[in-house]
């Protein structure tokens, strides 16, 4: 290939690169819109009722949602290394951060799954089933809780499925080059979905201890 058509193919490569980071900046934006609107509607409704908020941050598991938070800081730290790995062209050290990040976002979803599972059990679901004793207006707070981490959880699960594509895409059988800028973009998404943990850790968990 002549020095001007690899430079234009450079060039061209780049501005897909860019093309595509552009769309998940967009994405993002669309989602902290979405994922604001919860917030809001968190902030309103525990101001009108504080006492009830406190009472449900009581019966929520602290250690269950700490190993979360750890999980998934765990999770971005390795996706971090993951990216790093990708620019250098290390094939072998980013499958095995991928790896990782696959197995601690399903460690996630499994803790996830028990704490609803335990609130269930405990009576806790909105609804005609819900039986545990509180204030009037404790529904009203795991009806946010179980759709705002409800939503994090269905992210999480686009996450770790975008993680296997990944995988996929990183095989050598493939005998393709290693993703960088799929790695990045993908990176940039579980990175916004481990921000929004860290928003909604506080406001269920430790509210009102």
């Amino acid at each position: 290939m002549s020095p001007a058509l690899a430079e234009r193919a450079a060039a061209e490569a780049e501005e897909r690169a860019a093309t595509n980071r552009l769309g998940m900046w967009t994405f993002l934006a669309t989602e902290v819109m979405f994922f604001g609107g919860m917030f809001l509607a968190y902030g309103i409704y525990r101001s009108a009722y504080p006492a009830a908020f406190a009472a449900g941050g009581r019966v929520m598991e602290l250690g269950w949602g700490t190993a979360n938070t750890a999980v998934l800081l765990v999770s971005s730290f390795f996706m971090a290394l993951g990216d790093r790995a990708a620019r250098a062209g290390d094939r072998k050290a980013l499958r095995l951060c991928l790896i990782l990040v696959a197995l601690l976002g399903v460690a996630f979803l499994a803790i996830k799954g028990h704490e609803y599972a335990a609130k269930i059990g405990e009576g806790l679901i909105p609804g005609r089933a819900f039986r545990h004793p509180g204030p009037p207006q404790l529904p009203l707070f795991m009806t946010l809780y179980f759709a705002m981490t409800g939503l994090h959880a269905l992210h999480m699960i686009f996450g770790v499925g975008a993680v296997g594509w990944l995988l996929w895409r990183n095989s050598p059988r493939r005998g393709q080059a290693v993703p960088v800028e799929p790695v990045a973009i993908v990176g940039l998404y579980w990175h916004f979905v481990d921000c929004i943990w860290i928003f909604l850790y506080p406001l269920f968990y430790l509210v009102g201890r």
